[in-house]
């Protein structure tokens, strides 16, 4: 026969030393704690964390322990069910062994690609604002695209301003002449 409580007690007993400062012990009957989880990767303002409260069951590890997130940092809602999700998955899957270390490690990696997945959109739009520059540059650089219409258009308004430009210029001389001093 299974002794649960002192699986229990080792379990938490080694959890306890390998996140000793995230680990805190809420409730001895029945058995509570949270662990604090942190992404690895990033900087300061990348950085994504979840509080992980978990509660041993009386026959805890033949059954899955309860488990809630109490707190969380720059996740969305779809990453809290992802988590979630992935926690359901893991314990299913390690049922009859003890498994917190390895819910934990579960959501670190999730908690990691979350970040990465940041790190892309970020990169991401940043490429995508710069396109955005380019293609305004370029707009601004290129002319307009001629077509026999819009050349007919542009050289019937140039002839017309250097018709108007020489009659100017020939009322210019004319006045200009009857006010020249001759001499005589």
């Amino acid at each position: 026969m299974t002794d649960y409580g002192e699986e229990q007690r080792n379990e938490l007993e080694a959890i306890q030393s390998i996140y000793p400062d995230s680990f805190t012990v809420l409730c001895e009957d029945p058995i509570s704690f949270t662990i604090t989880v942190c992404s690895d990767a990033g900087e300061s303002d990348e950085m994504v964390q979840v509080m992980l409260k978990f509660t041993y069951v009386e026959n805890y590890p033949d059954d899955v322990p309860l488990w809630e997130i109490q707190s969380q940092e720059n996740l969305e809602d779809r990453d809290i069910e992802d988590i979630l999700s992935l926690l359901q998955q893991q314990a299913e899957e390690n049922l009859g062994m003890v498994m917190i270390f390895t819910l934990v490690t579960a959501v670190q990696e999730k908690l990691n690609e979350v970040i990465d997945q940041m790190k892309s959109r970020r990169e991401e739009e940043k490429k995508r604002k710069e396109r955005e520059a380019e293609e305004a540059e370029k707009k601004a650089f290129q002319g307009t695209v001629v077509t026999i219409e819009n050349f007919l258009a542009w050289k019937a308004r140039f002839e017309q301003e250097m018709a108007e430009l020489k009659r100017k210029k020939q009322k210019e001389e004319e006045q200009a002449g009857k006010n020249k001093l001759t001499g005589k």
